[in-house]
Formats: structure tokens, sequence, C-alpha cells
């Protein structure tokens, strides 16, 4: 790869963490690994752009890194390696917003949220197929039309009017959406795994080695074409023969809050980074962002949560960015309702109340 090597060493990299988004054309990847390549197809459009829920997470950024440098070189490992990051580290740290950086930053468009509890299966990362809704539009088209109940057939009826057809009732879901065959990948938040059944992580070892999946209700359904809905709202994807593969594997940002052990096949498919809480300088940075100008106090209250967070206590990113609003709002310039709420607010999360 033409490039590769600076005075700096650091030409390599496509990522550099300022969440700014592409004043031009978007950055383009360099090739994936032979190992690593699919061949899925046709090429579906790009995908549509979510900037509202990008400032939400993100802010409004200045060209400045957010990241320290090993944590930015292991997201451009696993970039040009096209493989997953599993990102550990306290909550609310920002693992899940790291998805939402890399996003506006490379220009790929919407990031697809895929939020896990302890009921998630990869079949509904992958697509759900709503067989009840589907037998009750076939019961009314019969009844429209006068015909008896039995299996469906393909024919039409007598105004030209077909069955319901079955891609109509499947969804795919926001693995099965990432892994569709775009010409650039999409960004996949698997948020929270370590809250999954104990099976999930071993589910999925397949899929993220593979960039494939196939739907058994189509694969076994004689049309070999079918349009079906997915993940981002109101846009949908032909299917051919009940597969789909991608073209370029997804961005997959894995994260875990740590309360549990990943297999070591899972593991060994996915890159390591474990994210600590932003530096000062780091959190001057996101304050501003979120913003626009730095509120008078919010170095006060910065100091503070380095403070609180340096002895150990448990503490979110967003209980900051709620300490700040209120400053801007002037409901902290007392002395006692800003003790109050100080306190309220900076409180250590691992004490309950």
């Amino acid at each position: 790869m033409s490039g590769t090597t600076s005075t700096d060493g650091r030409a390599w990299r496509v990522f550099h963490a300022t969440g700014s988004a592409p004043a031009g054309p978007a950055r383009v990847l360099p090739d994936a690994p032979p190992w690593r390549r699919f061949r899925g197809g046709p090429l579906l459009p790009s995908p549509p752009d979510d900037e509202e829920a990008a400032r939400r997470r993100l802010g409004h950024v200045d060209p400045v890194s957010q990241l320290d440098e090993e944590t930015i070189d292991v997201v451009n490992a696993a970039l040009l390696l096209r493989r997953p990051l599993l990102v550990t580290g306290p909550p609310g740290v920002g693992k899940s917003t790291l998805g939402y950086l890399i996003a506006r930053e490379l220009g790929l468009g919407r990031v697809l949220e895929w939020s896990i509890v302890s009921r998630t299966t990869l079949r509904g990362g992958l697509y759900e197929h709503d067989a009840l809704g589907r037998a009750q539009a076939i019961a009314a088209w019969r009844a429209g039309h006068q015909l008896p109940l039995g299996p469906a057939g393909p024919d039409p009826g007598d105004d030209g009017q077909s069955l319901p057809a079955l891609g109509d009732f499947i969804t795919l879901g926001p693995l099965g959406t990432a892994l569709l065959p775009y010409g650039r990948p999409r960004v996949l938040l698997v948020d929270e795994l370590d809250k999954s059944d104990i099976d999930l992580p071993n589910d999925l070892l397949h899929v993220l080695e593979n960039g494939s999946y196939e739907i058994p209700e189509l694969v076994r359904h004689p049309d070999a074409l079918a349009r079906v809905h997915t993940s981002d709202p109101g846009l949908h994807a032909e299917v051919r023969n009940g597969r789909v593969e991608c073209r370029e594997f997804p961005v997959v940002v894995i994260t875990s809050n740590g309360e549990r052990e990943f297999p070591a096949a899972f593991r060994r498919r996915c890159l390591p980074l474990e994210m600590r809480t932003p530096s000062r300088e780091q959190l001057l940075a996101m304050v501003e962002s979120h913003f626009r100008a730095l509120p008078s106090d919010a170095e006060d209250l910065i100091d503070l949560f380095v403070q609180r967070v340096r002895s150990g206590g448990t503490h979110s990113l967003d209980q900051l960015l709620n300490a700040v609003q209120l400053t801007t709002e002037g409901a902290l310039q007392g002395d006692g309702t800003r003790r109050h709420l100080v306190e309220m607010l900076l409180r250590d999360l691992t004490k309950g109340r």
C-alpha cells in the first residue's frame, strides 16, 4: 500500500478522531486484505446520513483529536484489516460514541445500532419475519377474492392483484442491513454485548467471519428475488435466492462494560480496545464541541469531575454535560443550590442513590 510510511509514522491512518465530516468527497479506504474481500452485489446506493443523531452524540466538533494516540492506532488497524472492534471500559466513557465518530469523519452515513439485552438472538439482529402479519394479509386477500382457505399460491386474482409478497413481511435487522452489498462499509454499533445470552457471541462467529447469511423463508420461496425492508427508515433492498453477502465488511464497534468474558474464538476475530476516562484536555474539547463555547464555570466542573474519577468513583460523561448545561441556565450560581445539584449530578454511580 503506497504512502504507508512518513516521518511521523502516521500516514497509514485514515481515521484521526476529529469527528469532522469530510469537506469534499468521502475519504477513500485502502483495499481490504485478500482474506477479507467479499463478492456481494449488486451494489446498493450509499446509505443516508443522520446528522441529528451524530450531533446528539458528538456535538459540533472542531478538527481536534478526541482520542489518545494508542486508541486511534487500534481503530485504524481495525479499519484496514476489516475486523470488529471489541471496546471495553467503564460505563459512560464514550464507547458507543466511537461508532458515530468514525461514521462522521469517514462519511459512512447513518450508524446502525443493535442494542443487546438478555433476550437478543442472532436472528433478531439479521432479520425479522412477521409470519402472523402475512397470514392475516393472505386471509384478507382470499376473503376479498372469495377463495377458500388453503395453501397460498402465486396466482393473481381476477383483478390482477397478486398475493401479498413475502418480502413485504421481512425486515432486516441492524446486523442484516450492515451486511448488504454497499460500496462503502456501514458502521454497526453492537451495544453492550456482555448483556447477551451466553450463546450469542458464539452464534456471531460465522457471520463475522464470512460476511454473509441466509434467510430460510426466502431460500425456500419459489421467487428468486424478494424486496425486503431494511433498518434504514423507509428504505428497501433486493435479496436474491435468500442470501445476503456484503461487498465491504462493515465497521463493527462492539461495546462491553466488562460484565463477562467472551469465548476465545470470538475474541480472536476482534481487535481489543480498552477506553479510559478522557483526560482534562479531552474533556474540555468535548464540552466545547457540544456547547460551541466553553461556559464560564465549565473548567471548575471538569476539574471536579476528574478529581472524582481519580478517587475511584464511577462517573459518566453525561453527568458532566448535564452539570455544564445547568451552569449555562444559571441553576448552579447560588452556593446552596449549586452544592446540592453538583452533588446530585456528579454522584458516584456505584453507590445507588
